[in-house]
């Protein structure tokens, strides 16, 4: 109890008009500084680098849901997420050449098996997965719903009492009414907290631009191949198995990936998804449109940083309050700012896509293909000056959600290299996995090299095999529910089939 003071104080600042209009105003004077900088060419750099994040959750022997204690965090080399479940690995950004990519496997590889070694010593397990569906001991509703009122302001028992946090999800709710509310096939959620955000884990690929001036052109092909990619990779059919009554209609009515429905449920506050701060972002026409968006974003629970964080490049520890701010304008691609420039002697500051669409994969090679397609493609169409980008940037936006709804099955909207308009899955994937080895080769990487980084994901593609994910979960449940389990008992035996799978050696095309 010792924290109250602290927590309530972080929400009560975050309140006061005086700190909300200081923050704006610092964030528009850092938004400047950085305009100035872009049109002066500080953040134009040598190379192409690449890093990612991957975000997973932890089990106890029994698979179900599970806190992890904070030595773990210590020991692992992991970082804390909003879930006290929740763990997040990094891989550092490296030239995005053949040596820079092996590092990058090599590295995720090494985080991984660092943070299971330490949540062995604990009997706990992390599992690389886009949402957790075997409940914890006490119950889906009772751990999401468990909050305690101090002061005036909402904690939730599960969340990580870091007063950001705190601030964060006490600024939703009461946007939101004081309630959180999910409805998805099957299943009415209602909470008193956010903390329904922690059911989603995902893998964020990143790439470093060189060049201000091609910026847009990397961000809005990036755009155009969100739906593509998430419908080979969709990862997250269903909710915590006690969600659900028994009610097998739910199999083919839920989406594919109910992970975005959730983010953007939790956050939005009942906004439409063309209007809510977690969105699908519209095009860029310059470099500078990143900052004039994150400025223009509506602030949500501030903060006013006089102490420098030590983790903080040196750019980005000048620009304290636009970091904060860009850290919840939330967008499923985002250009971000200020991380320290890969491959350049340059004493500035580095434009980066982060690539957020996707759910964690099975395993880590899975994991790996996943980065090294996505770098590859937007290399590789903007190298080769494709037309993609006049593809309407409604119909990316609509594959997108049709991707998230129906996964391998989605409607699928491309432009081909000859300026044609085409829908056949055949011709897309054809171009999408051409058009990154052209990326890939481009950064100095031998085709035999290439063939194996992205053979997991592209034999997904195969006949007979589940082309994602997801769809391997539906049909696990589908199988049990004709056996004669029930919708709760096949979700949870699926999921811990998924589970003794997942983080091993065998890629999820070969399961």
């Amino acid at each position: 109890m010792g924290e109250t003071p602290d927590l309530v104080a972080a929400v009560e600042r975050s309140n006061d008009p005086d700190v909300r209009a200081e923050f704006d105003r610092r964030v528009r004077e850092q938004a400047q500084r950085i305009r100035d900088d872009i049109r002066s060419g500080r953040l134009d750099t040598d190379e192409f680098a690449v890093g990612m994040e991957l975000e997973a959750y932890a089990v106890d022997a029994a698979d179900r849901l599970a806190p992890i204690p904070e030595r773990v965090f210590e020991r692992g080399g992991c970082a804390k997420e909003l879930g006290v479940h929740n763990l997040e690995v990094n891989s550092a950004a490296t030239v995005f050449d053949a040596a820079g990519v092996a590092e990058q496997a090599d590295r995720i590889g090494a985080s991984v098996d660092a943070a299971a070694d330490a949540l062995g010593d604990e009997a706990l397990s992390p599992v690389l997965d886009a949402m957790w569906t075997v409940p914890p001991a006490e119950g889906t509703d009772a751990y999401l719903g468990a909050v305690e009122e101090r002061d005036g302001v909402t904690v939730a028992a599960n969340m990580r009492h870091h007063p950001r946090y705190v601030a964060l999800d006490n600024e939703i709710l009461e946007r939101s009414g004081g309630e959180i509310t999910l409805d998805v096939p099957g299943a009415h959620l209602a909470y008193p907290t956010i903390l329904a955000e922690s059911l989603a884990t995902s893998i964020q690929p990143h790439l470093q631009i060189p060049s201000a001036e091609r910026f847009p052109d990397y961000f809005n092909a990036a755009l155009r191949t969100t739906g593509p990619i998430l419908a080979l990779s969709s990862n997250s059919p269903f909710l915590p198995a006690d969600c659900y009554d028994d009610d097998p209609d739910v199999i083919s009515a839920t989406p594919h990936e109910l992970r975005i429905h959730v983010f953007e449920k939790s956050i939005n506050a009942g906004a439409s998804r063309d209007e809510g701060k977690v969105r699908f972002p519209s095009d860029l026409e310059a470099a500078t449109d990143v900052v004039d968006r994150v400025v223009a974003d509506e602030t949500y629970a501030p903060v006013l940083v006089d102490d420098a964080d030590d983790d903080a490049s040196p750019y980005r520890a000048t620009l304290p309050e636009y970091d904060h701010k860009r850290g919840v304008h939330w967008r499923w691609v985002r250009g971000v700012i200020g991380g320290q420039p890969v491959g350049t002697e340059a004493d500035g500051a580095s434009l980066r896509i982060e690539y957020r669409p996707l759910p964690t994969q099975p395993t880590v090679r899975d994991t790996v293909s996943l980065q090294v397609l996505v770098v590859g493609l937007l290399r590789g169409l903007v190298a080769a000056d494709h037309p993609l980008t006049d593809l309407p940037w409604t119909a990316a936006r609509d594959c997108f959600y049709d991707a998230v709804d129906r996964g391998p099955d989605a409607d699928l909207a491309w432009v081909t290299a000859n300026g044609d308009r085409t829908a056949d899955p055949d011709t897309v994937y054809d171009e999408v996995f051409a058009f990154a080895r052209r990326g890939l080769r481009d950064a100095g990487l031998d085709a035999e090299v290439i063939d194996g980084y992205l053979d997991p994901v592209e034999r997904r593609r195969g006949e007979g095999t589940p082309a994602a994910p997801s769809a391997w979960k539906k049909a696990r449940v589908r199988e049990a529910v004709d056996d004669g389990a029930t919708l709760p008992e096949a979700i949870e035996a699926m999921q811990r089939d998924y589970i003794a799978r997942a983080g091993g050696e065998t890629v999820f095309a070969d399961w």
